[in-house]
């Protein structure tokens, strides 16, 4: 590989993408601004992760840019241009509370930046793989209209159901129900990468994940739950249960896992093509689970409150089923379950 191109380069995925591309591509580049500093604040700031990077690779070149800036971008597509062989696009506001306060900073960058990239991409870097993280925020709050079953610790679909053995596929439906702000400027970003594969050619990958974490993620209050779970367990802060009386469930796909998705579709690309990713039926919890398992994981007790206002939009059960994805690319496999990834986050976390 010549040149890989990733957004959000200090980010969960972004960062991963990295360590895992930097050891098959002559350069990485990354593009990466900080911004989620202004999102989350301090607590937020991935400054310390770039330069984690910097020291580890040395074919790893960040740039200080602005998806929404697309003069910067040119300046970067032409000076590179067909060399680029694959972009990863993971930078983004993700966070559905910060978007619903400002949501037209959140478009701008969940879709405005996508489509910069897009079209960069088709004027400069024809050739090149577009792969795109999406969310299963696309599906809106459609999910929770499936039949449910209440259990001790968590919501549980009804066994009768097609989507009980494997989870929720791409079939379901992604129009007429409450996406969240967050949801809807990604539906856009999402929407606008499968029509540039399907009207322009281009080769690319939308991939609606679930829960992502992994070691480096930066978890904050808004956004990360496994991995702020973690930090209110050692740092002893009171975790707030939204709603579903913390039964509700997600499932969970390491980082590593996702980036090791890319580089199986990078080798293999399609046009315009959606798929379902995450933990699936092998790495899935309950906000409650969840806890307990923490709980157990760093021998501390976490302190709750609960709240009845669950967020606008959110799911009562989501669990991604991959057989799309699985049957596209059957030598992938799963190498992080569920209790896996929160050791790693708590080894992480005592580490720095």
């Amino acid at each position: 590989m010549n040149t890989v191109l990733i957004t959000g380069s200090n980010g969960l995925i972004g960062s991963a993408a990295v360590s895992f591309f930097a050891s098959k591509a002559d350069l990485v580049l990354g593009l990466d601004n900080n911004m989620r500093k202004h999102f989350f604040g301090d607590n937020g700031d991935t400054k310390w992760n770039e330069l984690n990077l910097k020291n580890k690779f040395k074919n790893f070149i960040p740039h200080n840019v602005d998806i929404r800036d697309v003069e910067q971008l040119k300046k970067i597509f032409k000076k590179y241009n067909t060399d680029i062989d694959l972009i990863i696009h993971a930078a983004a506001q993700p966070s559905h509370d910060w978007a619903a306060n400002n949501p037209i900073l959140d478009f701008q960058v969940n879709a405005n930046g996508t489509l910069n990239l897009l079209q960069l991409t088709n004027l400069f870097s024809k050739d090149a793989v577009f792969i795109f993280t999406s969310t299963n925020k696309v599906y809106g709050n459609t999910p929770n209209q499936l039949p449910m079953i209440e259990k001790e610790h968590r919501w549980e679909l009804d066994p009768d159901h097609a989507f009980y053995p494997n989870g929720i596929n791409e079939t379901m439906s992604i129009d007429n129900s409450t996406h969240s702000i967050f949801g809807a400027s990604k539906v856009a970003a999402d929407i606008m990468t499968q029509e540039y594969g399907k009207y322009f050619g281009l080769k690319t990958g939308v991939f609606r994940a679930g829960c992502l974490t992994g070691p480096f993620h930066s978890g904050v209050r808004l956004h990360g739950f496994l991995s702020y779970l973690v930090k209110c367990a050692v740092s002893n802060i009171t975790y707030t249960i939204n709603g579903y009386k913390g039964k509700q469930v997600r499932d969970n796909l390491h980082s590593f896992d996702l980036i090791n998705m890319f580089w199986h579709f990078f080798k293999n690309p399609k046009i315009g093509e959606i798929y379902n990713v995450g933990g699936s039926r092998y790495s899935n919890c309950s906000l409650l689970e969840a806890i307990d398992i923490v709980q157990k994981i760093t021998d501390k007790h976490l302190s709750t409150n609960y709240s009845d206002k669950h967020r606008k939009g959110d799911h009562i059960w989501w669990i991604s089923d991959i057989s799309k994805f699985r049957k596209h690319y059957p030598k992938w496999e799963f190498t992080y379950n569920l209790e896996n990834i929160i050791i790693e986050i708590f080894s992480e976390f005592n580490n720095r």
